[in-house]
C-alpha cells in the first residue's frame, strides 16, 4: 500500500491563478511534478523535479510508484479535469484509486459552453485528441481517428469535442460536410481559453468553417440545426433502394430482407459482414440497427457496387465500409465478425461458409439467403461437415397487384433462408 496518494491535478492555461488553494498546496508540496511539457511550463521554476510525460505516458505509473515508494511527494498536471477524457482513468486503472488523489480544475468544454452561453447538460462529448489519421473519407473504418466524432454527430443534437492540432475544426467541418451533414450543423470554436488572446467564434456554417484556420489550443462545439433524421431504423420498401438497371429487381426483397436481419440477432454493437452486397439493401439497414458497430460489406459487380455506395449516402451510413471484389478476397483484413450475411458466393460457398464459421465471434450468426435448391443443398451439407448448428426456413412471400379495379396476389420465388451458428457448448 503506497503511503500518500498521488497528487493528480488540473490546470487551465491561466496557471497558478485557477487552482483551488487545496491544489496549490499539493502541488507546492511536491517533490516530483510530472506533466506534458506544455503544461510543465505554467508553473514557475521551484524546488521540484519536472518530468516532461511527452511520448512516454506508458512509463508514468511507474515513475509516480517509485517516486512514492521512496517517500516522495507526487503531483501529475493535467489539463482541465482529468476525468473527462483525460488521463485519470488510466493512471487509476494501473495504480488503483487508492494510490491517487484527483483535484480537478474546469474541464475546457464545460469553458467553451460558458463562453458561448449554451447550456450543456444533454451534450454528447467526444474526444478526437487521438494520432493523425488524416481526412475523413467515404467508407471509413472505426480505427480512424474522427470515427467516433462523425457517429455521435448521426444521434446527437449537441456535441462538445476535444479537438488536436491535426484534427482540427477546419478537419471536423469536412468530415461533416464529407458525411451528408453539410447543412445539418453549425460550429462554433472557443480557442486559447484563459489567455489574453482568447477568442471565440460562434455558430459558423460548416462550410464556411472547412475552409478557416482557427487558433490552437481549442474546443468545438457543434449544434444540429436541421430536423434530425426521423426515418424508420429498419423496413424500408424495395424502391427506397437504387437498384441496377433495367434488370431492377435484384436485391433482397423487403420480407425476406425483414427475416434475414431477424435472424442475425444483432445487437447495437454488432460487427456485421455482408458478403455479396448487391444494392446493399441488407447491410445498410443492418448498419441502421447496429448503429454503434460497423458493416463491412463486398460487392463484385461494379454497377450494383456503385448502387450500394449510392444508398449508403443517401442513408448517411458514416458506419458502413464497401469494397468492390470478390470474396474471399480482402475478408483476412476485416474483424472477426458477430453476424455474416451471404447473399451472393460467386461460386465460393462452400469455402466460404467454412471461412466464416471459423471466424465468427462466439455466440455469432451467419444467415444465407438461397434461390435454388443446388446452393441450398451445397450450405447444408458444408454447414454439418463444420458442425454448426443450422436451420432453414422458407419464405413465400405475394404482394397485392391491382387488376381492373380488384386486387389479386403476385407470388414472388420461394427464398430459402438459412441460418447457422457454432456449437460452442
Amino acid at each position: 500500500m503506497l503511503s500518500e496518494p498521488c497528487a493528480l491535478i488540473g490546470i487551465l492555461d491561466d496557471g497558478l491563478s485557477g487552482l483551488s488553494a487545496r491544489a496549490q498546496a499539493r502541488l507546492a508540496a511536491a517533490d516530483l511534478l510530472i506533466g506534458a511539457q506544455r503544461t510543465l511550463d505554467l508553473i514557475a521554476a521551484g524546488p521540484q523535479k519536472k518530468q516532461a510525460m511527452d511520448g512516454q505516458l506508458g512509463r508514468v505509473p511507474e515513475w509516480i510508484r517509485t517516486a512514492l515508494e521512496a517517500g516522495r511527494s507526487v503531483a501529475v498536471l493535467a489539463t482541465g479535469d482529468p476525468l473527462c477524457h483525460g488521463i485519470a482513468g488510466f493512471l487509476i486503472g494501473r495504480l488503483g484509486a487508492d494510490a491517487i488523489e484527483v483535484l480537478p480544475a474546469v474541464s475546457t468544454l464545460q469553458l467553451a459552453f460558458a463562453r458561448l452561453k449554451k447550456t450543456w447538460q444533454t451534450a454528447k462529448i467526444v474526444s478526437v485528441h487521438s494520432r493523425d489519421a488524416g481526412e475523413w473519407n467515404v467508407g471509413a473504418t472505426p480505427d480512424h481517428g474522427l470515427y467516433g466524432l462523425v457517429r455521435a454527430a448521426a444521434e446527437h443534437p449537441l456535441i462538445g469535442v476535444f479537438t488536436s492540432p491535426e484534427n482540427s475544426p477546419e478537419r471536423i467541418a469536412r468530415a461533416l460536410i464529407a458525411a451528408g451533414h453539410g447543412d445539418d450543423f453549425r460550429l462554433s470554436v472557443a480557442a486559447c481559453l484563459g489567455l489574453p488572446d482568447e477568442r471565440v467564434f460562434a455558430d459558423l456554417p460548416l462550410a464556411e468553417a472547412a475552409s478557416q484556420r482557427f487558433p490552437d489550443p481549442n474546443i468545438v462545439v457543434l449544434e444540429r440545426i436541421a430536423p434530425p433524421d426521423t426515418r424508420a431504423t429498419f423496413g424500408f420498401d424495395d424502391a427506397d433502394f437504387v437498384q441496377r438497371t433495367p434488370e431492377k429487381g435484384l436485391i433482397t426483397k423487403q420480407e425476406a430482407r425483414a427475416l434475414s436481419l431477424a435472424k442475425l440477432c444483432l445487437r447495437p454493437d454488432s460487427r456485421v459482414w455482408d458478403i455479396g452486397a448487391g444494392s446493399g439493401s441488407v447491410g445498410l439497414e443492418a448498419a441502421r440497427l447496429a448503429r454503434h458497430g460497423h458493416v463491412w460489406a463486398i460487392e463484385k459487380n461494379a454497377g450494383d457496387a456503385a448502387n450500394a455506395r449510392e444508398n449508403a449516402r443517401r442513408l448517411r451510413a458514416s458506419n458502413y465500409t464497401l469494397v468492390e471484389g470478390k470474396a474471399p478476397d480482402t475478408l483476412d483484413a476485416w474483424p472477426d465478425p458477430d453476424a455474416v450475411f451471404i447473399g451472393g458466393s460467386g461460386g465460393e460457398l462452400a469455402g466460404l461458409i467454412h471461412l466464416v464459421l471459423a471466424r465468427l465471434a462466439p455466440g455469432g450468426r451467419l444467415v444465407m439467403n438461397f434461390v435454388t435448391l443446388e446452393n441450398l443443398a451445397t450450405a447444408t451439407t458444408a454447414l454439418s461437415a463444420a458442425g454448426a448448428v443450422w436451420d432453414v426456413v422458407q419464405l413465400q412471400a405475394s404482394r397485392s397487384q391491382p387488376i381492373l379495379d380488384m386486387h389479386r396476389l403476385a407470388a414472388h420465388n420461394p427464398v430459402w433462408i438459412v441460418s447457422a451458428y457454432k456449437d460452442i457448448s
